[in-house]
């Protein structure tokens, strides 16, 4: 008798097509620059009021306009140069905002992947040296996973922009990855936990005590920090009694391509 798998299914056999299709969509729309920012803001404890900064995070459109799921390509395209692309065009995006709102402080994603290609340096060094304060209103944000496959090179690329005034932020911390010696060398300014451990923490007792600790480590290390994925009223007062610098999440504002400084509908939106 044949043995069945699952990826002959014809569930799985649709998905792995749908996945595919993605795919093809998210090369053209990075080929036709097709794609914008939306912005999510975050909030500091002691003054809920106020935006410590906003992240910008990427959206890939298809041909007719909508927003095409990251999960559906973000993995696929990681470790190719379109991901590199994608990175080029999210830090230009996020560059043309810090140029337009002179109050604005940004953070954009990127992979430890894109250091050392030149368009993406490129496209950070001729704003730099259009408007000095840009550098001090930037945040760069690398995942954990991405930072930990190539720890020397991204300290000295931390380094070589720390001094020029750009910060950094460890992006899904705890999620597994980190080697705390090399979090001891690395020198990230802000440190943001990983949501999986902040979704229902008010009444999960395994997650306190996971956040807690991650807290105690970032803290040692004399960094800001930063809670993902606050979703209620009961999570974000948990996490203020923590003391946790910043929240992040639904609770406080989804991403929108409309931030409060537009100053007409269209989005930031990058267009061949």
């Amino acid at each position: 008798m044949p043995v069945h798998r699952d990826e002959d299914s014809p569930l799985s056999v649709a998905a792995a097509e749908q996945r595919r299709q993605s795919i093809t969509m998210v090369h053209a729309a990075i080929d036709r620059h097709d794609v914008m920012l939306a912005f999510q803001p975050v909030i500091q404890t002691c003054r809920p009021d106020r935006p410590a900064f906003y992240e910008g995070l990427i959206r890939v459109l298809d041909d007719r306009g909508r927003i095409i799921p990251a999960k559906d390509f973000m993995e696929a395209i990681e470790r190719t140069e379109v991901g590199r692309k994608l990175d080029c065009l999210s830090l230009e995006l996020g560059l043309k905002a810090l140029l337009g709102q002179p109050d604005l402080r940004l953070s954009v994603n990127m992979s430890a992947r894109s250091i050392g290609y030149a368009p993406w340096t490129k496209v950070l060094n001729r704003c730099l040296a259009l408007d000095e304060t840009v550098a001090d209103r930037l945040i760069l944000e690398i995942t954990e996973s991405s930072a930990m496959e190539m720890p020397e090179l991204v300290s000295i690329f931390m380094e070589d922009l720390q001094a020029r005034g750009v910060s950094f932020a460890l992006d899904d911390f705890g999620a597994g990855y980190t080697s705390f010696r090399y979090l001891r060398d690395f020198y990230f300014d802000i440190i943001k936990v990983d949501g999986q451990f902040i979704r229902g923490i008010s009444h999960d007792p395994d997650n306190q005590a996971l956040t807690k600790s991650l807290l105690d480590v970032a803290r040692h290390f004399e960094m800001f920090t930063i809670a993902e994925a606050v979703e209620s009223l009961e999570d974000a007062e948990y996490l203020a009694s923590l003391g946790i610098d910043c929240m992040q999440g639904y609770y406080f504002g989804a991403p929108t391509i409309h931030p409060p400084w537009s100053q007409t509908p269209e989005p930031q939106r990058r267009r061949a």
